[in-house]
């Protein structure tokens, strides 16, 4: 059986350093802080100033960017990507960054986010005679920097990207330079730093905080910065667009210790665990985190309410995706390979589950079955963000909406659904005032079906 926690899934983190003789293993350093957000895959380019030099493979990253890979990633800068695959292929061709040698010179990229053009970009690249190695938005990237005529590298990565849509993070590696660039609007996390006298580029800057880097500042929507030799240069190369930031980067995605969008997550989600006590009270004895992402607002809520708060679900971090189910069927079987609930704390209470967010119900359901056989006498749970109702094309791989459970049924009918004496959630107000947001420089699509692009409508009509 395929072991996955019912959540949405970040596709991918990327990191990248220029300038630094040890610039592949803090690569690996900088992916390995990140591979929560992307666990089936990884790969890094380094250059050594005339040439790049790359390895890909699927697995995690302390398995797969061993030492003897490091070695032979030589040079003083290099791009990195941690990947988790969606609904496409899950090959070695898929796996980032690439990179192809063209009339602008050798050139890698790996990205966070997604392209709803691409398909259609695609067709139009292979009629023009371009060879495809995989089936990712990304490459078409690199096929259509390949085919501008531009003076320079540079030129030809901005004259691709101002007509771009979608969202992305992108980092570019050339023999003599990094390039980092941020959509318009912002949608996902990328952040700059520093180390001595070099420069670092990252999804998150817990990446920044194992290599003992410096956290400068966050990456602006729109911004490109060319990072070699002579420094560092910003440019604002793209036309000017609403921002439209992931709200769910400070939900669920982004790990606690990090800085997203200018703010803490770790705050962001106490300061929602407390809205939501306040918004969605429970006379209760007990307030219980589901591990790991509901901790903070757990700690917020119970703060806020007055009720005891413990750790009675205990997650184990040592299981692999995959595992042979008995043929005697175990209830819910997946889940308490992950989670399992200690007796002695939830006997005879009332407890408050706290949860990021519901996507399919499948997991809320066993949890909840779980704490009842456990001795709870009452199960309320509650959750830190709004009735998931609305697919993500933005670089989060989520179901189709009918999978969605908020989407198919009201609230009254999902508690009845999972078994909980009582469900509450967040209102989208209450948690973009937690998070510090201001709604009209958020994405919260996945809540409200409100998506900040036409190309994102047609494909949810």
């Amino acid at each position: 059986m395929d072991l996955v926690l019912d959540k949405f899934k970040e596709e991918c983190g990327v990191f990248g350093i220029f300038g630094h003789h040890e610039a592949s293993t803090l690569t690996q350093l900088g992916l390995f802080a990140q591979q929560h957000r992307g666990q089936e895959a990884c790969g890094i380019v380094s250059s050594d100033g005339r040439d790049l030099h790359q390895f890909r493979s699927q697995g995690l990253v302390a398995d797969v960017l061993n030492e003897d890979v490091l070695k032979r990633l030589v040079g003083t800068a290099a791009i990195g990507h941690t990947r988790y695959s969606t609904s496409g292929r899950n090959t070695i061709k898929e796996v980032q960054p690439f990179s192809v040698t063209c009339q602008h010179g050798d050139i890698a990229v790996c990205h966070n986010g997604n392209l709803p053009f691409a398909a259609a970009r695609r067709r139009e690249l292979e009629k023009d005679g371009a060879i495809f190695s995989s089936t990712s938005d990304t490459e078409t990237i690199l096929h259509s920097i390949a085919r501008t005529k531009a003076n320079s590298v540079i030129g030809a990565i901005e004259k691709v990207l101002k007509d771009t849509e979608g969202a992305f993070s992108l980092l570019f590696l050339t023999p003599d330079c990094l390039v980092a660039v941020r959509d318009p609007r912002g949608f996902r996390p990328l952040s700059l730093g520093k180390l001595g006298d070099a420069w670092c580029v990252a999804s998150e800057t817990c990446a920044f905080d194992l290599i003992d880097a410096k956290y400068v500042r966050e990456i602006e929507p729109g911004e490109m910065l060319i990072i070699n030799r002579n420094g560092i240069e910003s440019r604002h190369p793209f036309e000017e667009k609403q921002k439209a930031v992931c709200t769910f980067e400070h939900v669920y995605f982004s790990r606690p210790d990090s800085i997203i969008f200018g703010r803490s997550v770790n705050e962001s989600r106490h300061k929602m665990g407390k809205q939501l006590a306040i918004e969605q009270p429970a006379e209760a004895d007990l307030i219980v985190p589901v591990p790991d992402s509901g901790v903070a607002a757990a700690i917020g809520y119970a703060k806020e309410s007055g009720i005891n708060y413990r750790q009675a679900i205990i997650r184990n971090h040592y299981v692999g995706r995959t595992f042979i189910e008995p043929t005697q069927s175990i209830r819910s079987f997946g889940v308490r390979l992950k989670l399992n609930p200690i007796k002695d704390l939830i006997d005879g209470q009332r407890v408050v589950l706290v949860d990021d967010s519901i996507v399919r119900g499948t997991t809320s359901k066993k949890l909840v079955e779980m704490v009842r056989e456990a001795g709870a006498k009452e199960v309320h749970l509650r959750i830190s963000c709004p009735p998931t109702t609305h697919s993500c094309y933005y670089g989060v791989d989520t179901p189709h909406r009918q999978d969605l459970i908020a989407a198919r049924m009201s609230t009254e009918e999902v508690c009845a659904y999972i078994g909980a004496d009582s469900l509450g959630y967040l209102s989208l107000e209450g948690m973009l005032e937690a998070i510090g947001i201001d709604p009209a420089s958020a994405c919260n699509a996945c809540w409200s079906g409100n998506y900040p692009t036409l190309i994102a409508n047609s494909q949810a009509a």
